[in-house]
């Protein structure tokens, strides 16, 4: 079989982008402008949603749903001990207190039951992280929540298009946020998107993203002058990747429809391993955006994780993991907060033995193909 060389994730840029941008660099406006305008409403339509804002991040996004509802000092906020750390980060940043949940076996996502036993007089709200795409198990989260007063926020940074009983993701919870980083399902280069129906908060994300000004740049009757009524951020998307963006949402259902194929071609090579747990693309009500195909090692370490990787590279096959530790272990959340090894039995799973292969729409013919045959080939050596 030809050696092939195939990336973990690529961006899919053409013309298309090219000359957005260069259309936007020619005009008047980089930032305020109308592109933002219009990939805001393309995005809302998209999900479903009220209110979409754009950001300069999703990060940024998850800071600002809990900022604008004043999260603070003396609070708590639950979240996944399996995600990226800039979920519990956007906890810290308020001065609130992330308390960690571990997921479930099946699916990566935060436990409900333990979620639930989280609960306590302090909790201000829980910030659920769509694992790889797959939504939530959401009703037991929402009831839960609601029971107590707080508020769910939903990290679908790897959750565009994803579905929990038919409704997308960035619509289940009070408020999302979306990332568009360059090899996610579709990118602005950098920046983010967050959504809501709640009329309120999304004029309070709009405003306090941009430094808390009274009115925008194009309803100042005279130019230059405005009020600050309330404390904000630059966390602005500018025109140049609001226009990438568009291009790219233009794209999406071709790009959804190569990861779901690549998904099930990596799956019918993959999913009968003995020993080796795929992450599914459907859970219950819960329907995958199918960002990558992750396959778990066995627990006890009698499939050597490093040797599989270096045995994907010399056949020319990227992957990654997600993520490389559960978050309360990591050094800066271990160290605060006195957290050890043993506390989150899955989450420890997950990041010790995660693979993450690619199914992302910049494979070509027959790549998905090599991809599982040849992780089934290592596989087997690796078990000699």
């Amino acid at each position: 079989m030809e050696l092939r060389q195939i990336p973990f994730g690529k961006p899919m840029i053409d013309d298309s982008e090219i000359d957005a941008v260069v259309a936007v660099l020619k005009g008047p406006q980089l930032v305020h402008g109308p592109v933002t305008h219009r990939f805001e409403e393309a995005f809302a339509e998209r999900v479903g949603a009220r209110h979409a804002t754009s950001v300069s991040s999703c990060t940024a996004g998850l800071h600002l749903a809990l900022f604008v509802e004043d999260a603070g000092p003396g609070d708590e906020v639950i979240v996944p001990a399996m995600t990226h750390v800039a979920t519990a980060h956007a906890v810290e940043f308020c001065g609130a207190k992330p308390i960690f949940v571990d997921v479930d076996p099946a699916t990566g996502n935060i436990d409900p039951a333990g979620l639930a036993a989280a609960i306590t007089p302090r909790t201000k709200t829980a910030m659920v992280v769509h694992y790889l795409g797959l939504p939530c198990d959401m009703d037991p989260i929402l009831a839960a929540c609601g029971a107590a007063g707080a508020y769910v926020i939903e990290d679908c940074a790897l959750a565009i298009d994803a579905t929990y009983g038919g409704r997308k993701a960035g619509t289940l919870g009070r408020v999302a946020s979306f990332s568009f980083y360059p090899v996610k399902h579709m990118t602005s280069i950098e920046g983010g998107m967050v959504t809501t129906d709640d009329d309120v908060l999304g004029a309070a994300i709009a405003q306090r993203k941009a430094f808390g000004y009274d009115r925008n740049v194009g309803e100042r009757k005279k130019p230059g002058v405005y009020d600050v009524v309330a404390l904000g951020y630059n966390y602005r998307m500018n025109e140049v990747e609001a226009a990438v963006g568009l291009a790219q949402l233009g794209k999406l259902d071709r790009f959804q429809a190569a990861r779901k194929a690549n998904f099930a071609t990596l799956a019918a090579h993959i999913g009968a391993i003995e020993g080796v747990t795929v992450m599914p693309a459907t859970h219950g009500k819960s329907v995958s955006s199918h960002y990558c195909f992750n396959a778990i090692l066995p627990k006890d370490g009698s499939i050597d994780r490093d040797r599989v990787v270096a045995g994907l590279k010399e056949k020319g096959i990227g992957s990654s993991v997600h993520y490389p530790g559960a978050v309360p272990l990591m050094s800066y959340y271990a160290e605060k907060y006195g957290y050890r090894s043993g506390q989150f039995p899955v989450a420890e799973w997950l990041a010790a033995q995660t693979i993450s292969l690619p199914v992302g729409p910049h494979l070509a013919e027959g790549d998905a193909d090599y991809i599982g045959q040849g992780f089934a080939d290592v596989i087997r050596a690796v078990r000699g």
